[in-house]
């Protein structure tokens, strides 16, 4: 029998080759349809968006914070897939009383690849992950941007105003795009606006998700920030550490923030 270990160093127990898949994350929801596992996957959170024909037809578990457990038993997984960060812990430990859970925690590209590969072994298209991750690395490779000194602050809230900080996977993303943190904290801090004043970024980031920011946003950053360069991004090139990531160098590349 085959050993699984997540990346929470958990062995999670599976005899069989899972055919009644739940995933709680959104990034890795689309992974898992990329994969060709789309009659195994029977449930999906509300945050699912990708890919939007396939999701839709999926039973909907609730939202990664909030799982609606009495749906996931009906459901009778044989897998749950979910994350460290992204689900409440509560919960994930009441799910792996009943059900084997395999638990990603991602705050780089190197855990990104590992989960992407891990996932493939899990659910046996361990071949179609490796080359997918195999890909990822190498678009990641051909980035051409190089680091050029300039800080940023990534912001993912307003009201109040949160940022992705050090010890995160968008940090890393972040650093892809040759920029360096203008905040030395971890994590997802509240930040107010004399320390974003203080913190003298060269850029700013709006991100498009979770809080949605839109171009309307960039002139109350500005006011802040009169010399800051301020842009909204999309969100999901910055955090979704599954499939998503090959389209993202050539993302970062278009963005042209060291001009």
């Amino acid at each position: 029998m085959p050993v699984y270990t997540d990346q929470m160093n958990r062995v999670v127990d599976l005899p069989l080759a899972p055919s009644r898949i739940i995933t709680l994350v959104p990034s890795q929801t689309e992974l898992l349809f990329d994969l060709g596992l789309d009659k195994e996957i029977i449930g999906v959170t509300k945050f699912c968006i990708h890919p939007e024909d396939k999701v839709k037809q999926k039973v909907k578990v609730g939202g990664t914070k909030q799982v609606d457990i009495s749906v996931v038993k009906k459901l009778k997984p044989d897998l749950i897939i979910g994350n460290k960060e992204e689900n409440e812990r509560d919960q994930a430990e009441e799910l792996m009383e009943h059900f084997p859970v395999w638990m990603s925690d991602i705050n780089d590209l190197d855990s990104a690849l590992e989960m992407i590969r891990k996932v493939g072994h899990i659910t046996g298209k361990a071949d179609k992950a490796c080359t997918l991750a195999k890909n990822i690395e190498q678009q990641f490779s051909n980035l051409t941007i190089q680091p050029f000194g300039k800080t940023a602050a990534y912001f993912i809230w307003r009201k109040p105003y949160m940022i992705a900080g050090k010890g995160t996977f968008i940090n890393e993303m972040v650093k892809r795009c040759g920029l360096v943190n203008a905040f030395d904290i971890e994590r997802y801090p509240e930040v107010i606006s004399e320390q974003l004043i203080a913190a003298k970024p060269d850029v700013i980031l709006l991100s498009s998700e979770p809080y949605p920011f839109k171009e309307k946003h960039i002139a109350e950053f500005k006011a802040l920030c009169p010399n800051a360069t301020v842009k909204v991004v999309d969100g999901e090139m910055f955090s979704w550490y599954g499939s998503r990531l090959l389209k993202a160098p050539a993302y970062f590349q278009s963005l042209e923030l060291n001009r």
